[in-house]
């Protein structure tokens, strides 16, 4: 296939390009600072800052592509903003190429952050049991919650794009290395699911190309 990747130097960028080029597919990775792939990346490089980026500038790395695939999230206060904005530059840029799959990194407490298109969302997410409900998941959400306001607003652009999306939701990240043995959940996270390693979630984006039943579904992945 061929893929474009968004932010492929990122944490879960980088495991994108990595597992994606080892299975053949042809790559084009959109980064930001092309200086920190690999001299071995075998990947077609486009050169852009998704946070600042419009359509114009990634029509030409998504034109011909299978499907996008977006590890954008912000690092850092200074990040903040760059989800919803890179998400709606390569959305646009999509529908100009006719490009219709796309795959995007999310987090797993969005589904009861209010949003634009969402004001009012559920309070608890149906998948959490009552250690994460009542005490993790309150805690980091007002830690991030700047960062989850831009995760949920990505998400609003994602829903309503009419393309063939998918939301992956993993819970806290690790940088444990690929098991491919990892829990799944339609539009819910998963009980007892606190971490998953950024392997695993690039697999599991990936592996989503190949389901259908994946298209249009917000999808919980957790160790």
């Amino acid at each position: 296939m061929k893929l474009t990747v968004l932010a492929a130097t990122g944490g879960i960028g980088r495991h994108l390009l990595e597992q994606a080029l080892e299975a053949g597919h042809e790559v084009t990775a959109v980064v930001r600072n092309p200086a920190k792939l690999s001299e071995q990346h075998w990947a077609r490089v486009v050169r852009a800052d998704l946070a600042s980026a419009g359509p114009a500038e990634l029509r030409d790395a998504v034109e011909g592509a299978d499907a996008v695939l977006s590890g954008l999230g912000a690092v850092g206060k200074a990040g903040i903003g760059v989800a919803e904005h890179g998400t709606r530059a390569v959305v646009d840029a999509m529908r100009q190429a006719g490009v219709r799959r796309l795959v995007v990194v999310s987090a797993a407490p969005i589904g009861t952050v209010p949003s634009p298109a969402r004001p009012h969302p559920p309070r608890h997410d149906p998948g959490e049991g009552p250690v994460m409900r009542y005490v993790l998941t309150p805690v980091v959400k007002r830690v991030l919650r700047a960062h989850y306001a831009d995760l949920a607003r990505m998400e609003d652009v994602v829903l309503g794009s009419g393309l063939d999306w998918t939301v992956v939701r993993p819970p806290r990240l690790t940088d444990k290395p690929l098991t491919r043995d990892y829990r799944t959940a339609y539009g819910q996270n998963l009980r007892g699911g606190g971490t998953v390693s950024r392997a695993d979630v690039a697999h599991c984006m990936l592996r989503s190309l190949k389901e259908p039943e994946t298209v249009g579904r917000i999808l919980g992945v957790a160790d």
